[in-house]
């Protein structure tokens, strides 16, 4: 069974930066796209951020130049860095994982995280 962990959320005031990861279990992660999404308070979730398994990144034009994902193998983990955070950047931060990259891009991925509250609050 694989199992996706986020960790690293919490509570950071305006312009402020955290580091969140997704730590992953069985053998996919050397061969699975991975990728962070987010859903806020009575919105729909949106994609962030995904990595391919060579290491190319995509990012959500409202990220862009903030955020940065990366992958780990021999940790079997992926990484948001998320700097210049805003309120409006307040939200759950869930990790995903697919064989594709398609899945990921229509956010319909085989396997999610449970998620890691990120609350950006003066």
């Amino acid at each position: 069974q694989v199992q996706l962990v986020e960790s690293g959320g919490g509570l950071v005031q305006p312009g402020g930066s955290l580091k969140l990861s997704c730590a992953t279990s069985g053998s996919i992660f050397s061969t699975y796209v991975m990728a962070w999404y987010r859903q806020a308070p009575g919105k729909q979730r949106e994609s962030v951020a995904i990595v391919s398994i060579a290491g190319d990144t995509y990012y959500a034009d409202s990220v862009k130049g903030r955020f940065t994902i990366s992958r780990d193998t021999a940790k079997n983990t992926v990484y948001l860095q998320v700097n210049s955070l805003q309120p409006e950047d307040t939200a759950v931060y869930y990790c995903a994982a697919d064989r594709n990259l398609a899945p990921l891009v229509t956010m319909r991925p085989r396997y999610w995280g449970q998620g890691t509250q990120v609350t950006v609050s003066a």
